[in-house]
């Protein structure tokens, strides 16, 4: 799913090379409503609870080292999202060193639980592993949820779909090199884990990282637990970061609060969009608690826009004459449409088996609906 629908997303990138992403492929697509409602939810919903779900699950290898207790974890986890915006609204510079730094130790813990996985499988443990036999469908809709959480961020790349070098070479080469670097990685980290722990005893951990090297490396458990601390705080500051490019496009076309776009006068970050987004990620950590609830709050919503996105390429191959430097997606429209089946079944899934989390996230859509033409409205008046 990541390599159709990079792909995919490849050719809107080169088709509307702009600031936005996403949102300028639904305006272009489907007009200012949809596009508003893409910048409504991926603050509302997206990337808020993705800030607090990255909080809340650096907190949860943190109650690893020193027991928080269930009324402890939301309290430390809305402190420290409270000290990443500060720092994010300190300086750009700051914030991506900081960003930066965090990424190369998480890296290096993912090669570290790889290792540990390779040298357990030598000592023949393979007793450890007792796959139940029980299989639905709707378990695996289910388990996607955290394998699209982990995939997540492909489309960024697609950005520069328009900006790049022969872009009809390297773009593909690109999405698909991704595309096997991550596969990669994450499957070797899944297996590592299966050489140390059962599924069984997978599915009843809250850190599963740190259970799985503590069995194997005295302190070990506490070394990981550190470094996907710091890794997930990184990642956290990444999308503290990450939106105001989405908020000027959206600014731009005044259908959203312009005051978003404004800049800071001494630390030049857009403050007031940083503060706002942080602030409604401590209400989602609060309202929904566990770090379940929010990457699945956030990955289906997430995947409904990514549909709507998608779905206009075949709008765009109708009605545009493409320059001849275009990038166009390979075994069109089955790639495309690949993508498109898959997360339609997956938010098939969720909606059936998930039903709290899939109408949270539209209910709060449908509330943008009367924001877009109230700012309409405003708009309207202003310029009388």
């Amino acid at each position: 799913m990541a390599l159709t629908g990079s792909l995919t997303f490849a050719e809107l990138g080169s088709r509307y090379p702009g600031a936005g992403g996403v949102y300028t492929y639904l305006r272009e697509g489907y007009g200012d409503l949809i596009a508003f409602l893409y910048g409504w939810v991926n603050l509302t919903v997206i990337t808020s609870g993705a800030i607090a779900a990255l909080v809340l699950a650096c907190v949860r290898y943190l109650d690893y080292i020193i027991p928080l207790g269930e009324n402890g974890k939301p309290v430390v986890a809305t402190g420290l999202l409270i000290i990443l915006t500060w720092i994010n609204i300190r300086g750009v510079r700051s914030g991506a060193g900081v960003a930066s730094f965090l990424t190369v130790l998480k890296i290096g813990g993912i090669l570290m639980i790889i290792a540990v996985g390779c040298w357990f499988a030598r000592q023949d443990h393979h007793h450890l592993q007792n796959p139940s036999d029980q299989w639905e469908w709707s378990g695996l809709g289910l388990a996607l949820v955290g394998v699209f959480w982990s995939y997540g961020g492909w489309h960024h790349a697609s950005y520069l779909a328009g900006e790049t070098i022969d872009p009809r070479r390297t773009v593909p080469r690109a999405m698909i090199a991704g595309a096997i670097v991550v596969t990669t990685v994450y499957v070797l980290t899944n297996w590592a884990y299966l050489q140390v722990m059962s599924p069984t005893e997978m599915a009843k951990s809250s850190a599963v990282a740190s259970d799985a090297i503590g069995q194997v490396v005295a302190q070990g458990g506490i070394l990981i637990a550190l470094l996907i601390m710091l890794s997930t705080l990184g990642t956290a500051s990444i999308y503290t970061l990450s939106p105001p490019r989405l908020y000027f496009a959206m600014s731009a076309d005044k259908s959203f609060f312009t005051q978003l776009a404004r800049i800071h006068p001494r630390y030049h970050t857009p403050h007031l969009a940083i503060l706002l987004q942080s602030g409604w990620a401590i209400i989602l950590l609060w309202f929904w608690t566990t770090f379940e609830n929010l990457i699945t709050y956030v990955v289906f919503m997430d995947i409904v826009c990514m549909v709507l996105a998608a779905l206009a390429i075949f709008r765009f191959r109708h009605r545009d004459n493409a320059p001849s430097t275009l990038f166009n997606v390979p075994m069109y429209p089955y790639i495309p449409v690949m993508y498109i089946g898959l997360s339609l079944w997956f938010l098939a899934t969720v909606l059936w088996s998930q039903p709290q989390h899939a109408w949270a996230g539209l209910v709060i859509c449908a509330v943008g609906v009367p924001v877009f033409y109230l700012f309409r409205w405003q708009s309207r008046q202003q310029m009388e």
